[in-house]
């Protein structure tokens, strides 16, 4: 049963994504479609709560308890993360805004990214271990409590080997490749000049100076005239 649930709770959670989300930009109805990415965290208390039911009605506490509290760290943790990415291309591509800014790929600006996803994870593994552990109390000495501890040391294994990986980001940053200039997100920004100035990053054009004389916004070079003068 539980396992089930978790399966439902997952299927519930891209199925009301998918639903707030084209209600908000389709539909153009932002507030309804809040509200029902707003009822995304429900469907974890809901199972938490079946969970509880399950273990106080005398169930011998297993691995799918244990992979229930695990599946509501993981939502904690990385879940606003994961509807903020999503909302950002929804709005781009169904409701006319800006490109979602992309994270960076090189140096200590990749690094610090990499970092606050860690810390994703770090918020998962406690919010699991507190629920494994509030389970634990809640079974007592009477049961077998080992597979709900077992699962602590699942999540946080999980939890330092992104760190590590996040970490070989710092010691070892990703260099960009040469031949270009860097943006604000420590990318790199094409060299070549775009048909439309406006496109291209300030760094990459020389814009005209507002006290410019001529129409193309650069003084007339002297020389020029002179040589006009010679002909």
């Amino acid at each position: 049963m539980i396992v089930t649930l978790i399966v439902i709770c997952e299927v519930g959670f891209w199925v009301l994504l998918a639903a707030g989300l084209a209600t908000r930009y389709l539909l153009k109805m932002p507030r309804t479609g809040l509200a029902l990415l707003l009822c995304e965290p429900l469907l974890e208390v809901l199972l938490l709560v079946v969970t509880a039911i399950d273990l106080k009605n005398g169930a011998e506490p297993s691995w799918r308890h244990g992979l229930a509290a695990v599946y509501i760290g993981y939502t904690v943790g990385h879940g606003h993360r994961t509807v903020k990415w999503l909302d950002g291309h929804a709005a781009h591509r169904l409701g006319g805004g800006q490109p979602p800014v992309k994270p960076p790929r090189y140096g200590m600006a990749r690094a610090r990214h990499e970092g606050k996803v860690w810390l994703g994870s770090v918020t998962a593994a406690a919010v699991a271990s507190g629920l494994l552990l509030l389970a634990t109390w809640y079974v007592g000495d009477d049961g077998n409590t080992d597979s709900l501890k077992s699962w602590m040391y699942v999540a946080w294994r999980a939890a330092g080997i992104h760190g590590l990986i996040a970490l070989s980001y710092t010691l070892w940053p990703k260099k960009a490749p040469e031949g270009g200039l860097k943006g604000e997100n420590g990318d790199m920004v094409s060299a070549v000049p775009a048909r439309d100035p406006e496109h291209v990053a300030d760094v990459l054009v020389r814009r005209p100076g507002k006290d410019a004389a001529s129409p193309g916004g650069q003084p007339p070079d002297p020389r020029q005239g002179r040589g006009r003068d010679r002909v």
